[in-house]
């Protein structure tokens, strides 16, 4: 699944395409992925409408459009933006003029909203990245919460963007295991794995956002920043640090990779 490194790569990559254009057309070959309004209506209300800015939410993509309507976008599973010539994977195309946007989607879980407002978007936590989220903050959040570590960390609504894979980053970083009580941090692990969460998304983001599976970056290239990971999607390899065979588990349904000696 796209995560903020992914999202913000589209976003920071597709924006000089798309911002200043008129919207000319919509083709859904997914009618599916519209949550809101009907896809007949965003057919007909899109067309004529100008993208004044594009920005991120967590994991959504928000368009800025001249009536002071939102698109917003989330990439779910396997979604990805592009300008390249669509393929089979295409369910949406929206049609500028001077460029078209390819929503490309191979298990169709994307989702699109046509919205007056960003309510859908008030449930999401802080940006990790953000002003706004800071150690105090974090343990704040972490306070009282019985759940595995790496589960909370999934919660959106505790922080926007984080996925499995840069969680499972995050806590190697922190030598923090994923099935520890949230609430048995201390002040110290909490303030390492505050440290070690901005520092993963930041390098996620400098390279491009990680193409494990089937993200692409909007010229349709992929990423780099899964050639880095230390223990995301590496069972069986030896860590990095110790040499120890990186484990596998699930933590609420979600495999998780760790080493099991140096988190503990």
């Amino acid at each position: 699944m796209p995560e903020l490194p992914e999202v913000e790569t589209i976003k920071n990559e597709l924006g000089p395409y798309v911002v200043g254009r008129k919207i000319t057309g919509v083709t859904l070959l997914w009618e599916g992925m519209v949550r809101h309004p009907s896809a007949e209506e965003l057919r007909s209300r899109l067309p004529g409408q100008r993208i004044t800015g594009l920005s991120r939410r967590g994991k959504y993509l928000v368009f800025s459009l001249d009536s002071g309507d939102l698109m917003i976008i989330h990439l779910k599973m396997s979604g990805t933006l592009w300008l390249k010539p669509p393929d089979r994977f295409t369910r949406a195309v929206i049609h500028l003029d001077g460029s078209d946007i390819f929503f490309r989607d191979p298990r169709k879980f994307g989702s699109i909203w046509l919205v007056g407002d960003a309510g859908i978007l008030d449930k999401l936590g802080p940006e990790p990245l953000g002003p706004d989220f800071t150690p105090d903050v974090f343990a704040r959040r972490l306070a009282g919460r019985s759940a595995p570590i790496k589960a909370v960390l999934l919660d959106q609504t505790l922080l926007a963007g984080v996925g499995n894979m840069y969680a499972d980053e995050a806590l190697f970083a922190a030598k923090i295991h994923p099935l520890r009580p949230a609430s048995s941090l201390s002040p110290e692990e909490t303030t390492r794995l505050y440290g070690a969460i901005r520092q993963v998304l930041l390098s996620g983001i400098s390279h491009k956002g990680a193409s494990t599976e089937t993200f692409f970056r909007p010229d349709g290239t992929r990423g780099s920043a899964h050639l880095q990971f230390q223990v995301a999607h590496r069972g069986g390899k030896p860590c990095p640090v110790c040499g120890t065979p990186i484990q596998r588990l699930a933590v609420r349904n979600r495999g998780t990779y760790f080493c099991p000696k140096c988190q503990h």
